[in-house]
């Protein structure tokens, strides 16, 4: 059931308006009034005919339409020009132009009925500096605002993609939401860290009225595509593909495939913690951010050898194996040096892994690097750990680790100080770790070779299970070490 007024319906007048605005904190002077009142007259005038509002008490037009959009720039200090998106039948925009008149508003709707009523209104209101964009904002948008505000009830993830290409940098993004949106807060904060930052978070009530609101403003952190994209222009570090024919997009499709990566030396980043993590752990390796056409520009992390990629669409989807839509990066495969049996072993856990699947490389290797490991030996056996699926299972870890590749499991000799993995072997809690030796986890499928299974550990399961995910072998496995090289006393 509808929440109704606290205040008892009064006849809708100029100096009704007025004095429930006065009640609520907000002092109208004369001019404020007469036009809030033309305005309120053509909404009444023009709401069957246009469906513009479904509030038609006059008490609660007042409160929860023309109250609630004057309260934010009471709230915060609104910049200018300021876009109203989506903004309707003309709120907040409209009563906040009233009441600071000083202030430049951009009116941004795609519905072309309620883009005349706002031509109509507007010229009835006698308003200057307003200024009616007919049409969905997108990010290839670029009319640089300084401020937008929005009470539409899209997510604030899809708003600030949208609004990507005309928020200048230090610009107000501000929402009006209800007071139920802190997972969508989190959200938006996560997947656009270093492109937004949260500044305000306030929780409110509509005077006068059981409803409560909350005012949440971002403050944009990184630049408009469109001046990056002409800096970078000028530098000769943009460039625009639109044809798979083209021989860097070629080149960046081979590393999408194990001998594609091992012959250009590039690998394709994707996801955006991934991404982000890479950026700021491996920047000197990136070359190139990928994104579609029209989408955000690279970020300050990106240095300035760093080439901006703009693909049509059908193209980035194609090097986009996981559907993100966020831009990848092409960065240079570090080197990998090959190990050798006289290389020896370092102090601690060195990982041999003949993995074939290359998500089970890295989801490995993101244990690897959670347990400390001190270097992972990738087998002959083993899927290449710059493949784009084994990049995104490892969480950016293949980046971290000291990795070497090395020879097939057939041939590593089993004098070596190693602890493999097995079911033919005994119970893992009987098994001794030495300060230094290797972990030896089994294909999948096949397992170890015979020589490897006397010599094995294994996991306890229940009766009936075959056998574990290699992967999840070893982290169980890697999980044990590190347990007793903290408490040694337990072990």
């Amino acid at each position: 059931m509808a929440q109704r007024s606290m205040t008892p319906s009064v006849k809708p007048s100029p100096q009704a308006l007025a004095s429930i605005l006065e009640k609520s904190g907000v002092r109208a002077n004369a001019q404020q009034v007469h036009q809030l009142w033309i305005y309120h007259r053509w909404l009444r005038k023009h709401n069957v005919e246009l469906n513009l509002t479904r509030v038609h008490n006059f008490d609660n037009m007042v409160r929860k339409l023309y109250l609630d959009s004057i309260l934010p720039g009471l709230m915060v200090s609104l910049p200018s020009p300021l876009m109203d998106l989506g903004t309707g039948p003309g709120m907040p925009g409209i009563p906040l132009k009233i009441f600071n008149p000083d202030l430049e508003v951009v009116l941004a709707e795609s519905r072309q009925h309620r883009v005349r009523f706002l031509e109509d209104v507007c010229a009835a209101l006698g308003l200057s500096g307003v200024s009616i964009e007919g049409r969905r904002i997108g990010p290839s948008y670029d009319r640089p605002v300084r401020g937008v505000i929005t009470r539409a009830v899209e997510s604030m993830a899809e708003t600030m993609e949208r609004i990507e290409g005309c928020l200048e940098k230090g610009g107000l993004l501000i929402f009006m939401k209800g007071p139920h949106c802190d997972d969508e807060l989190d959200r938006a904060v996560r997947r656009f860290e270093g492109r937004f930052a949260l500044k305000e978070d306030r929780h409110y009530v509509i005077p006068g009225t059981p409803h409560r609101r909350r005012l949440v403003v971002f403050v944009r952190q990184s630049e408009r595509a469109a001046l990056v994209r002409q800096a970078a222009s000028a530098s000769g570090r943009h460039k625009r593909m639109a044809s798979f024919d083209n021989a860097a997009f070629k080149r960046l499709q081979k590393a999408l495939t194990p001998r594609g990566i091992r012959k250009e030396g590039l690998c394709l980043v994707s996801g955006a913690k991934v991404v982000r993590d890479v950026l700021a752990s491996r920047p000197n390796l990136v070359q190139a951010w990928i994104s579609v056409a029209g989408g955000p520009p690279p970020p300050s992390a990106c240095g300035e050898h760093v080439t901006w990629l703009e693909l049509d669409k059908n193209l980035f989807e194609t090097l986009d194996l996981f559907g993100t839509g966020h831009p990848l990066l092409s960065v240079q495969v570090p080197p990998i040096l090959y190990w050798t049996p006289e290389n020896g072993l370092g102090p601690g856990c060195t990982l041999f892994v003949p993995f074939q699947d290359p998500e089970n490389v890295g989801a490995v290797l993101r244990t690897a690097a959670a347990f400390g490991v001190t270097a992972v030996v990738l087998l002959k056996e083993s899927a290449h750990p710059f493949h784009p699926k084994a990049v995104r299972a490892s969480a950016g870890a293949a980046f971290r680790l000291r990795l070497f590749f090395g020879p097939s499991v057939a041939d590593l000799p089993t004098t070596l100080p190693m602890i493999a993995l097995s079911q033919d072997g005994c119970p893992l809690h009987e098994a001794i770790f030495p300060e230094t030796f290797g972990l030896l986890a089994g294909l999948e499928g096949p397992g170890l070779p015979e020589p490897w299974r006397r010599q094995a550990v294994a996991i306890p399961m229940v009766p009936g299970v075959e056998s574990l995910n290699a992967a999840t072998a070893t982290a169980v496995a890697l999980y044990e070490w590190r347990r007793r090289a903290v408490n040694p006393a337990r072990g």
